[in-house]
């Protein structure tokens, strides 16, 4: 018997697609329930708060200490911006935030630079438990430290200045954790490299990991910036003259300043004209931060 032919099957270079088959009408109520519910929620726990600071910025003190809920002023009164710049030294107050937030933001940023490249590339004894350490800095409550940073600091002559606000809080262990994580995922043949190329660990680091880190180091300076802006407690303690305020601090001024909840446009004012400065940040910030954070969750 002779065997039987072979059979050719036939391979098409184009294979025609087959159509996604539609989402079903359960699937898109999971799909919305479980995804864009959630999201829109939390968007509008953060977003109304905002919303409703910004419309009381330009409202009078009747429109809103009233019995009658009203969401929207009668008028774009720009009043309440121009008592709250003048009633307190408002500039004073933000050339100081802005020394506070650019010198302990950069020194923070470029410690925390240091302090995770040696975690990762620098040989030296106790270097796991110094990692331990770090971690555990970041599960103590700040306010534990409040007091003897104050004794500290007091002594050292540095109540109601810039850098008695600044020095307590050089040390950041978010941003060492995140950016040891993220060195971690480097690949060892671009320093090995550079090592044969006779390139130290100064240089390594600031023309290596430095441009390749970009992502995560945006990720932690605006952590670190949003943090150091908004501080509000070790400001408060350590200074009581308007000299040396932060905006935060010197917002309590406007509080305090007109009765009978008439200062609270102005104080909604004063709110707004606090974190302009933070949203324009985020916003030039926004795109690395989710790149960095990925990075930074992945360990080699």
């Amino acid at each position: 018997m002779s065997a039987p032919a072979p059979v050719l099957v036939r391979e098409d270079a184009e294979q025609t697609a087959v159509p996604e088959r539609p989402l079903s009408r359960s699937n898109l109520l999971q799909t919305v329930a479980t995804g864009y519910v959630p999201l829109i929620i939390a968007t509008l726990v953060v977003f109304l708060p905002l919303l409703w600071m910004l419309l009381s910025s330009f409202k009078q003190p009747g429109e809103i200490v009233t019995m009658d809920l009203k969401i929207l002023p009668e008028t774009l009164n720009l009043q309440n911006y121009v008592t709250a710049m003048t009633t307190v030294p408002f500039a004073q107050f933000f050339a100081n935030s802005l020394i506070v937030t650019a010198v302990g933001s950069s020194i923070k940023v470029v410690l925390a630079i240091l302090t995770a490249y040696a975690l990762v590339f620098v040989r030296f004894p106790f270097k796991n438990f110094i990692f331990v350490l770090i971690l555990v800095a970041l599960m103590v409550p700040a306010q534990v430290s409040i007091l003897p940073n104050y004794i500290l600091i007091a002594g050292m002559g540095g109540k109601n200045t810039l850098w008695g606000i600044i020095l307590p809080g050089l040390g950041t262990a978010f941003g060492t954790f995140l950016l040891r994580q993220h060195f971690l995922t480097l690949p060892p043949s671009i320093l090995e490299a550079a090592e044969i190329d006779g390139a130290g660990h100064w240089r390594r680091l600031w023309q290596i990991i430095v441009p390749v880190s970009v992502p995560s180091i945006a990720t932690v300076a605006l952590v670190t910036v949003v943090s150091e802006w908004n501080d509000y407690i070790w400001p408060l303690i350590i200074t009581d003259r308007p000299e040396t305020m932060t905006l935060p601090v010197g917002l309590t001024l406007l509080q305090n300043s007109e009765g009978n909840g008439a200062g609270w446009g102005i104080l909604m004012a004063g709110a707004v004209l606090v974190i302009v400065p933070i949203l324009l940040v985020f916003a030039a910030l926004q795109r690395y931060i989710v790149a960095g954070l990925t990075q930074g969750s992945v360990t080699g």
